[in-house]
């Protein structure tokens, strides 16, 4: 073996070994955690629904389709539909909306309410965890252990606001931030007219869901019949859909399932609320009281 064979041999050797080492200190010391993206927890919560009685349903309603009729494409429309019809027409979205506005006007209420009884925000926030609704629960946690281990007001709330990651929530966690940096009067009643805003947001969007109920549990009629028939003439009248058989007729069973699809998804963004863009969206570091100056003239107005 030639001498740069070995030289060759001996940086690969290196190398392994250096990885091995770099990899036995990670898994030793372990990495930072990071908070959950949206995206993640979106993904998180569609494998959760995978593997679980949802998924198992779906599974098994797929496969007696697929017994029943001997079409592929209907045997996996019905468990792509049985796996995704709570989220039919963005209901399930809603709902979370909804009760994340609720925790977050309920949270600003018990924070208003704790700092009325003279209490400091240092140690009003760690206060209201016990009653924080389940929506808020997790980065309400993150953000006590975050002022525990003595990170600046300030940093810990615009972190918070980044794992909120709500408009809505912006706007109360800059009064917040606001009131750590002056330390002035009036946050309480700033707070209270806060809450009242999204309450009054809460009822709003309520309505709208109730007014948008009736549509979606017609198209949910309405896609219910289409496949039950189209199931029902596979199953007891097969020589009438014999054609769907062939592998033309699943290619246009395919073509009828992305026109069902398609319908579906336009629903869910009819039914997306646009959301404003957030108030603290900025790099963390870069916050200052003239990021929010409408907050900032309302915060010294209240005060007394």
């Amino acid at each position: 073996m030639s001498g740069s064979a070995f030289a060759l041999l001996g940086i690969l050797a290196g190398a392994v070994a250096g990885g091995g080492l770099f990899l036995l200190i990670i898994a030793i010391r372990g990495l930072p955690a990071r908070p959950p993206s949206p995206r993640s927890v979106k993904l998180e919560r569609a494998l959760r629904d995978l593997v679980g009685a949802r998924g198992a349903a779906a599974l098994v309603l797929g496969a007696l389709t697929l017994l029943l009729t001997h079409w592929l494409v209907a045997g996996v429309g019905v468990a792509l539909l049985a796996l995704g019809w709570r989220s039919l027409g963005g209901a399930a979205s809603e709902r979370r909306a909804i009760a994340r506005l609720e925790g977050l006007a309920s949270w600003t209420e018990s924070l208003r309410d704790t700092i009325a009884g003279a209490v400091g925000l240092e140690q009003a926030i760690p206060a209201s965890l016990r009653a924080a609704a389940p929506s808020l629960r997790e980065p309400l946690t993150r953000l006590v252990d975050r002022l525990h281990t003595r990170m600046p007001m300030p940093d810990a709330l615009r972190r918070f606001a980044d794992d909120l990651d709500d408009p809505g929530a912006d706007l109360i966690i800059a009064a917040l931030i606001i009131n750590s940096r002056l330390r002035g009067p009036g946050l309480r009643d700033l707070l209270g007219g806060l809450s009242t805003s999204v309450r009054e947001e809460l009822d709003m969007r309520r309505k709208i869901n109730a007014e948008r109920r009736s549509t979606r549990r017609s198209v949910q009629i309405v896609v219910l019949v289409a496949i039950g028939v189209a199931l029902a003439m596979a199953i007891f009248n097969h020589s009438y859909v014999k054609v769907y058989d062939q592998p033309l007729g699943q290619i246009v069973l395919i073509v009828v399932g992305a026109f069902y699809a398609a319908g579906f998804f336009w629903m869910r963004k009819l039914a997306r609320f646009d959301s404003p863009e957030r108030l603290l969206s900025e790099p963390l570091g870069t916050v200052s009281l003239n990021t929010a100056p409408e907050t900032v003239a309302a915060w010294r107005g209240s005060g007394s």
